[in-house]
């Protein structure tokens, strides 16, 4: 069995061995071999980075009719890059399939590409959905069954780790059940940190601009501490800094994140907000966010592999 290691600072000790005391540092006695370590040293070793509990990706706008038979066809790319990343489980932030979102058209261009993660995916309803023929969301409803509508509702929400995520449907954020049900849940939640998603933004620099449907919904999150909004809708990447309900800076605001380039047509940025941070168009890809158990990070992955923007590391507040 080794020694254990003897230390001291004393300035008898130092002295003892010819160590001038001003040099500072440590001794320490170890097999029998005595070692000296300058002052700072340890302090200098540097400390790892928090490793991520678990990683996710997320994405909206994605499905376009099209298949990989079409070398212009983007959501088959933007497929191969979740596959690639193998995530816990994927976020989708509306417009899953475009145009009218009919059963048919998810089972023919949908589920040919990002329907190989239907199992883990955690989807949200946006405007296209509501365009079905058939009735509003009634294809998407009939394509992700139990996955988009756990409880009987086309909103829900989840633990993973210690983060809760809660899925919206922004199409019907009129729907005082809709809210009512969100107060209630973020009320029972017990997780330490919170993330939502729905499919419009509050606020966007691009072409559908700023969308105040959702600030009753924001103003509820902010006030429940909620970190993290992730949305669609506009065909473009964005992030902002922390902000309240009202547009303006706060270090303990909500963090958003708009993720439209799945896999349609991109927007371009028309006037841009004043807590913007990144604008990126003509990119298609997805967001694959990091999420320890006390804060989250995320890169945006481009279908040619290349990390176009990375996040700040956030604490949960």
């Amino acid at each position: 069995m080794p020694p254990t290691p003897r230390t001291s600072n004393s300035p008898a000790h130092k002295a003892r061995w010819g160590i001038p005391v001003a040099a500072g540092g440590a001794l320490a006695l170890i097999g029998g071999v005595l070692l000296w370590s300058p002052a700072g040293e340890a302090d200098a070793t540097p400390k790892a980075a928090p490793r991520a509990a678990f990683t996710a990706v997320a994405a909206g706008d994605i499905a376009e009719q099209c298949t990989s038979s079409s070398s212009s066809c983007k959501h088959p790319k933007t497929a191969a890059l979740v596959k690639q990343i193998n995530p816990s489980f994927v976020m989708t932030m509306g417009d899953n399939q475009y145009d009218d979102a009919r059963l048919k058209d998810f089972q023919k261009y949908y589920d040919k590409s990002w329907g190989a993660f239907k199992s883990k995916t955690k989807p949200v309803p946006g405007n296209h959905e509501t365009y079905d023929p058939a009735g509003a969301l009634k294809g998407y409803k009939s394509y992700f069954g139990s996955v988009a509508y756990p409880d009987g509702e086309s909103y829900y929400s989840f633990d993973q780790g210690n983060w809760h995520f809660i899925a919206l449907d922004s199409n019907s954020f009129d729907d005082d059940e809709q809210i009512d049900w969100l107060k209630d849940d973020l009320a029972a939640n017990s997780k330490k940190c919170v993330a939502a998603y729905w499919h419009h933004p509050l606020y966007s620099s691009g072409e559908h601009g700023n969308d105040p449907v959702s600030r009753p919904v924001w103003k509820l999150l902010y006030d429940n501490k909620a970190e993290l909004v992730l949305n669609g809708h506009d065909h473009h990447y964005e992030r902002f800094a922390p902000q309240n309900p009202d547009g303006k800076a706060d270090a303990n605001g909500i963090v958003e994140l708009l993720g439209g380039m799945g896999g349609a047509n991109p927007y371009d940025i028309e006037e841009v907000q004043p807590n913007s941070q990144k604008r990126i168009t003509d990119t298609f890809g997805v967001v694959k966010l990091n999420f320890t158990d006390t804060g989250f990070s995320w890169n945006l992955v481009a279908t040619d592999g290349s990390t176009k923007d990375t996040s700040p590391n956030y604490t949960c507040r």
